[in-house]
């Protein structure tokens, strides 16, 4: 089953520990388990607020640390597994992009140069054209290679340093994207520009993105397949379409409210709120959700609910 899809992770759990005197351990990702398919080209969003473990899995996923348990297969092997060869074509099909573009960058060096050094080192086509490869991502994520090849970082607005980090992102013709908060930092009208990329690249390329984010009004525009994080945890999953229409979870339920509507006539009356316990100590025991939560019971501070099959998706709570 595993080699149907190109990428799954299977309970993965990854633990810190915090403090010098007093060490304390977090759970940054607790027992996830979700794969992206093989045979087509999709978006699968990973949601959930700020602390949700979102950009822990993301580094997990990219080798940057190892999962305490659990596995990440990629093609059916696990990932940590890998030997050399086989671990440099992972990193040339997984490719990142990340939150800060110009971070991304070094800033004393021209776009042409970031990217043609980027293109000797990982790009497949070896005996091509270096100059011919850059110019081809350049136009496949809407820019003019004239136009910003010789420029620096900061002569590039916000969408156009975005884009060039995509281009950087297609040199070695990548099978997924790890997009980890995109968007975040640009304002609207480009933020509908790079979503907008990401659909085209995933129709006209055949590319597959993980797109992390907390923002559940781009995950519905640009996804096919949600996974909601709380507290390290996945709480609901299934198509984004019924899972935006029809949350079950009270925690995705909660996030859909908070979503602004563009009228001016529909105010939000609800609240949210974090008690004291759970912001400082959090839920040691139970649904991690249970001090925030409007229909608890008392099984919710005993046990933690597994993650059960409701249709075609899966929900983490004892109301089902």
């Amino acid at each position: 089953m595993s080699n149907l899809n190109l990428l799954e992770l299977k309970n993965v759990t990854k633990t810190f520990t915090s403090g010098f005197l007093f060490k304390k351990k977090i759970v940054a990702v607790d027992n996830v388990s979700f794969n992206i398919p093989r045979e087509k080209a999709s978006i699968f969003v990973l949601a959930g607020e700020s602390g949700s473990g979102k950009s822990t899995v993301a580094r997990i996923i990219l080798g940057f640390i190892r999962p305490d348990k659990g596995e990440v297969l990629y093609r059916g092997k696990n990932i940590f597994s890998f030997d050399s060869k086989e671990f440099t074509m992972y990193r040339k099909e997984v490719q990142a992009v990340f939150q800060d573009p110009y971070s991304s960058f070094n800033p004393v060096y021209p776009v042409d140069h970031i990217l043609s050094v980027t293109a000797k080192r990982i790009s497949r086509d070896e005996n091509k054209d270096i100059d011919k490869i850059i110019d081809e991502a350049l136009i496949n994520v809407g820019l003019r290679p004239s136009e910003v090849r010789n420029k620096y970082p900061y002569q590039l607005s916000g969408g156009q340093r975005q884009r060039v980090l995509f281009a950087r992102a297609l040199l070695p013709r990548p099978k997924l994207i790890i997009a980890d908060e995109p968007v975040s930092m640009l304002d609207a009208s480009l933020r509908a520009e790079i979503l907008n990329l990401m659909l085209d690249l995933k129709t006209k390329l055949g590319i597959s993105f993980l797109y992390i984010t907390h923002d559940l009004a781009t995950a519905n525009y640009v996804g096919d397949y949600i996974a909601v994080l709380y507290k390290g945890s996945l709480v609901e999953m299934g198509p984004i379409d019924k899972v935006m229409s029809e949350p079950l979870h009270p925690y995705t339920k909660l996030l859909m409210s908070s979503v602004p509507v563009p009228d001016p006539f529909k105010r939000w009356e609800g609240r949210i709120s974090t008690p004291e316990t759970e912001a400082i100590h959090g839920t040691t025991s139970g649904c991690k959700f249970y001090d925030r939560c409007p229909f608890r019971k008392d099984e919710c501070k005993k046990d933690s609910p597994p993650l059960k099959s409701i249709g075609d998706r899966f929900v983490a709570c004892f109301l089902y």
